[in-house]
């Protein structure tokens, strides 16, 4: 009986080293697990990668800190060695790769032309455009001939963290570089924003793995978001929302009401308007790993008009759900009653109890007495 691909799994072809089968199922499973794709899509992305269709990854850095890689360097499920080594084919990657100069931009154009109209291309950092983008060059190429060249090739653009969707940090007032986001150089092409400062590891994976085995993108929003991962806004799911709903807020850091946990809004929180579910996959698969869940106000960092725009503690309006028109008292008020309040009580007791003597007394008398 001829074996099936997982079987080559396991005696380490065509992987680059030797793992079980349940070993790589298990690998496979919870990475479509992690970002929401179903059990059936972890075996055919094992199928697909045992059968030697691991996606080519070309990765360029740009305008950036390499904050989004450090979050990718911290995921578990897969964890990198399992990704790059088992899952993708990582081929160029500054950060990462053994190589350096010269025999770095060698391995990426070949790379790139073994593996034409299919290959990953991620963007990191934003793409400097003012006086032709000689503000970042890479072996003698500016960011922008670099990256137009590279989705001219490309099977799938996905731009990674807020500085490439948009322009993040780079881009923010007064700009002296012209930095822009993936999407503005390269327009007309669909581009896969994944915003973020840093973005979740867990919602690119999820864009890759469904493009690495189902050869399609998620449904994407207006922005180029996927849908799953940018389809609500923080709020919606936030941990603190049962006090917005009851109208406990902190009113300021260390207050009583930010020790107990209490609703962040009045500080400036832009969760309200923000679409990411920082609020349901926490960062580093570390409960609470993630800014409201250390106390501080969501910044933003997926929306372009948020996002290094709005003073960090300036309210938003909120986009959904609407708040209540009231809200239930914190504190019930409490306190002594005033003499003259004492003194017209009594009055309009003794009144009422006046009258209704009189009216008993009229029913109990007969008619006509």
């Amino acid at each position: 009986m001829m074996p099936s691909a997982l079987d080559w799994v396991a005696r380490g072809a065509p992987l680059d080293r030797d793992l079980d089968r349940r070993d790589f199922l298990r690998i496979c499973s919870l990475a479509a697990a992690a970002v929401g794709l179903p059990a059936s899509a972890g075996r055919a992305f094992a199928e697909a990668v045992a059968a030697g269709k691991r996606p080519s990854v070309i990765w360029l850095s740009f305008q950036e800190c390499t904050g989004c890689t450090e979050s990718l360097l911290r995921t578990t499920k897969p964890a990198l060695d399992e990704l790059i080594l088992d899952l993708i084919s990582l081929d160029y990657h500054e950060a990462l790769m053994a190589p350096s100069g010269h025999l770095a931009e060698a391995a990426r154009k070949k790379a790139m032309e073994a593996n034409r109209g299919s290959f990953v291309l991620v963007t990191e950092g934003a793409t400097p455009m003012k006086d032709g983008g000689i503000y970042c060059k890479i072996g003698g190429q500016t960011a922008v001939d670099l990256l137009r060249e590279a989705a001219d090739m490309a099977g799938a653009i996905v731009a990674i963290g807020s500085c490439a969707s948009f322009g993040g940090i780079p881009a923010a007032d007064p700009n002296p570089t012209g930095a822009t986001g993936t999407p503005m150089v390269l327009e007309g092409k669909t581009v896969v924003t994944i915003p973020g400062c840093p973005a979740n590891p867990y919602n690119f994976l999820g864009t890759v793995l469904q493009y690495a085995t189902f050869g399609t993108l998620p449904e994407l929003d207006e922005l180029g978001r996927p849908k799953w991962a940018y389809g609500r806004t923080i709020h919606e799911h936030c941990p603190r929302r049962a006090h917005f709903d009851a109208g406990r807020f902190a009113e300021q850091y260390g207050d009583e009401g930010h020790r107990l946990g209490y609703c962040l809004y009045k500080l400036g929180c832009k969760g309200p308007a923000t679409h990411a579910n920082c609020s349901v996959l926490h960062f580093g698969e570390m409960v609470d790993a993630w800014p409201i869940g250390l106390g501080h106000p969501c910044f933003g960092c997926t929306e372009q008009r948020l996002a290094f725009r709005v003073p960090l503690h300036d309210t938003v309006d909120i986009e959904r759900p609407m708040p209540p028109d009231t809200y239930p008292p914190i504190h019930a008020e409490q306190g002594g009653v005033s003499p003259l309040a004492t003194g017209v009580i009594g009055a309009v007791a003794g009144a009422v109890a006046g009258a209704a003597w009189m009216a008993a007394k009229k029913v109990d008398t007969p008619t006509g007495s």
